[in-house]
């Protein structure tokens, strides 16, 4: 079979869709390591485990929700653990499952680092882009997101705020820490 190359409309979508998938992370990790000493998965995987209830999830589902390997997963969580932010602990509902859970000193943590970040996500990306410019990055990256996950099988991580209610904008407060399982940060460490 012969693949076509790319015409010229193409080749200038790609190169520069490229230069953002090149450029984009290298900032967003250098700011966090600057501002708060994390890098950006170290980030990415405490602000999974603070938007999950009880701030616990199974390492299998952080592994999924960070699209990391669980030995790659395991090493940061062994790092982070180290540092105070996380820690493992064995899971209620299968004695084989371990569970990684968001520490009071994690939760401090992604709350110092969460406004420095999200300055550099408005910075790059929202404060130079229009509304309809936005709308229109959602419908490119769902049209992509649909062959690149055609299972949907990481559907929630990118989906997850497509439903707003009221008070949905900014970081959530101490009350919404307690995710509905009725523990306080203090009881969580």
């Amino acid at each position: 079979m012969d693949t076509p190359w790319l015409d010229r409309r193409q080749l200038r979508a790609w190169i520069r869709l490229r230069a953002v998938l090149e450029l984009l992370p290298g900032i967003l990790d250098a700011q966090l390591r600057r501002d708060s000493g994390l890098t950006e998965f170290e980030y990415y995987t405490l602000a999974m485990l603070s938007e999950a209830p009880g701030r616990t999830l199974r390492m299998t589902e952080l592994a999924q929700q960070t699209n990391a390997t669980l030995p790659r997963l395991s090493h940061v969580v062994t790092r982070l653990e180290g540092r105070g932010l996380l820690e493992r602990v064995p899971c209620p509902e299968d004695r084989r499952a371990i569970n990684a859970r968001l520490t009071d000193h994690g939760w401090a943590k992604v709350r110092q680092a969460a406004p420095g970040h999200v300055a550099t996500v408005r910075h790059h990306i929202v404060d130079v882009l229009t509304d309809e410019q936005l709308d229109q990055v959602t419908a490119i990256s769902d049209a992509i997101l649909a062959e690149l996950d055609p299972s949907r099988a990481v559907a929630a991580l990118y989906t997850r705020y497509d439903e707003a209610s009221d008070g949905d904008d900014g970081p959530p407060d101490d009350a919404e820490a307690r995710r509905g399982d009725g523990r306080t940060d203090s009881s969580q460490a």
